[in-house]
């Protein structure tokens, strides 16, 4: 008689190296957007904003703070159901994309943009933040396809 119980595949140990290090690098996005919506004048200076990118920033549509939002929680989100082992980490790392794309597409298609914000940093900084949301993506989906989210 064959055994009918399901096996259970082994969490190997890069998932919780790529967890790990997902849910910091993520929880720095959402920390940025906290202190931007709490105290966005102070926080802003902080990180060496000046006066043309905080004014910038502060004309953002509501629809636009949303993306961003879906963009940074989302992430967040997939990084805890990586950890948790859900195959729902793809769902909400797909959703952060979405976020992510909204929120570049608007910023770099709007002719307000102060130059400062095209700097070679910013520009830096903006594709290290798509290399690693798109692999988080990846690493998800490649992660539910072998079973081992569930």
């Amino acid at each position: 008689m064959e055994n009918l119980q399901a096996t259970s595949v082994r969490t190997p140990a890069h998932l919780w190296v790529v967890g790990v290090l997902s849910l910091l690098w993520n929880s720095f996005g959402c920390y940025d957007y906290t202190m931007t919506k709490l105290d966005p004048v102070k926080y802003m200076t902080s990180v060496g904003m000046g006066e043309a990118e905080i004014a910038y920033m502060d004309t953002f549509p509501a629809w636009l703070s949303a993306f961003w939002a879906i963009g940074v929680w989302g992430s967040l989100l997939g990084s805890v159901l990586l950890l948790i082992r859900s195959r729902h980490a793809v769902t909400a790392f797909a959703a952060s994309l979405l976020g992510l794309a909204v929120s570049q597409v608007y910023q770099f298609a709007d002719g307000a943009m102060p130059a400062s914000m095209y700097s070679p940093v910013m520009l830096v900084m903006t594709v290290v933040i798509w290399a690693s949301l798109l692999f988080f993506l990846w690493y998800a989906r490649r992660m539910a396809a072998a079973g081992v989210l569930r």
